[in-house]
Parts: structure tokens; sequence; C-alpha cells
């Protein structure tokens, strides 16, 4: 536990030294100064744990006799009330979002300005890759979502396409554009109480597992790349692995490398309705 006193004089040191750098009229400095006095923030969100049994769900009338622990539920296809029928079983339920990129039939898709759409996203009609370093732009739209998340009642965010950088996306992304965009959404999702999962963008996992309170990986196993989400494992935050039928994938592929791992894998239809294949 932190010695308060101790703490107090910390904190008076470095407002001091605030108001001295002031008086000096360095704004770059003060900026620094300010999120030095800042106080950690505490975690008060849902976490996961490693182990928990889950079910993903976004097509079709919602299932909610799925035997989880975890429910991964779309943000504006699943309302108030499904939500609370799956708390009143103790179950907890992430929202998906799509968070890099455009979908041409979500109800806000208005609200996005066409100068931050991009290239076509290849292989999902009606999406467009998004301009993640326009953050200013995005920000109205991406937190009005994860406000409809937290009223909804959803317990944590599942964020979709968080490596748009490694995409021709029709935009310069950086994988410093990357980081910045996806510690700012993990931080703004925090500050409305919801957990938030890293959502694949397995080469940035080290610099990003601080930030995100578990990670949602597709096709690690058929792709052979599971073995990047050690960092999350290693600081026992849960890893949720999903293997599409269409890939070819069977249990018998990969749930064997999965309990080893200490990865949760399930088998799903690409559509991802309510079918699903568990690892005995």
């Amino acid at each position: 536990m932190k010695h308060p006193v101790n703490s107090l004089k910390t904190t008076v040191f470095y407002l001091v030294l605030a108001m001295v750098l002031t008086a000096c009229n360095p704004p770059s400095v003060f900026s620094t100064i300010t999120l030095l006095t800042k106080p950690p923030q505490e975690r008060t969100w849902w976490t996961p744990k490693p182990g928990q049994s889950w079910q993903i769900q976004y097509v079709d009338e919602i299932n909610l006799d799925v035997d989880a622990d975890i429910y991964n539920l779309d943000l504006f296809e699943t309302t108030a009330e499904d939500i609370q029928i799956l708390h009143t079983r103790g179950i907890r339920v992430m929202c998906y979002l799509n968070a890099g990129a455009w979908e041409d039939w979500r109800p806000d898709r208005d609200d996005f300005p066409e100068g931050i759409l991009g290239k076509d996203y290849k292989g999902w009609p009606g999406e467009r890759w998004l301009d993640i370093r326009r953050i200013d732009l995005l920000a109205p739209i991406l937190t009005a979502r994860l406000d409809l998340c937290a009223q909804k009642g959803f317990d944590g965010v599942d964020p979709d396409n968080l490596d748009g950088y490694t995409h021709e996306t029709g935009f310069p992304l950086t994988g410093e554009d990357q980081l910045a965009y996806n510690r700012w959404l993990a931080d703004a999702a925090h500050q409305r109480g919801l957990g938030i999962g890293l959502k694949n963008d397995p080469d940035q996992v080290q610099d990003l597992v601080i930030d995100f309170d578990w990670m949602i990986v597709e096709s690690c196993f058929y792709g052979n790349w599971c073995d990047q989400t050690t960092p999350f494992i290693e600081d026992d935050k849960p890893v949720f692995a999903i293997e599409y039928t269409d890939n070819g994938m069977q249990l018998s592929d990969f749930c064997n490398q999965a309990v080893s791992l200490s990865i949760n894998a399930i088998l799903k239809n690409r559509s991802l309705d309510a079918w699903q294949g568990e690892c005995p």
C-alpha cells in the first residue's frame, strides 16, 4: 500500500514544479507535469478470468440458453433486455463494435466524414477502412458507441479491426498510429467502466498488453501464430480464440494445442451464428 504522507509529498512536489515551469511558459513541459501529477487510474471495470467459457453470436435471433460464462454480442443488434436476462444468470456480456472500419448498414453510418473513409475492406462488402490518425474526428463517434455499450449494460468491449496499419487502407498508417489509436480506445472504454479486449493485432501484443484486459484472436491456429499471444497469458489475462469451419478447421486440429497454451478456443461458422464447437 502506498504511504499517504509520501504520496502527498510527491504530489506537492510535482505541483510546485509545475507552477515554476508554467511561469516560464513552456507548454510541452507543463503537459508532461500534468500527466505526472495525475493519479494512476484505479481499475473499476470488469475483467474476465482465464478458463471462463464463452459464446459469440452476431446473426439470427440470439440464443440466450447457451451454457457459457461470457457472451460476445453485437452492440446495435442486442437489446438491454437481452443483457439483463444474461446478467440475472451471472453471465457477463462483451459488446462487439467495429473500431477500425466503417459499415454502411450501421445506424450511425452518416456520422463518419467522407474524408476519413478509405479503401473497401476486401472480402467484406459494405465496409471501408478508417483513417485512425484522425482521432479528433473519430472520437465523438466511437465514444458515442462506447456510451451506448455502457447504457445497455454491457460489461466490456470487443473492438474489431485494430490492425488497419497492416492492410491497404488507402492511408499511410504506421505502427505508431495504430498504437496511439488502440491506446486511446482502451482508455476511453475504461473511463466508462468497460473492460476491453485487443482484437488480433499480434505484432503489437507486447506493447499493448498493459492497456487491454484480454485478447480475442481469429484463426491463429490456422495461421500458426497463436504463440504471439503469450504476453497476455503470462500476465494472467485470458486469450479467447476463434477458428472457422470455412478454413476446414475441426476441433481435433487445435484443441490439444489450445489447452497446452492456456488459450480458450472455440470453433465457429464464419457467419457467427449460434452454433459453436467447444474443446473437450
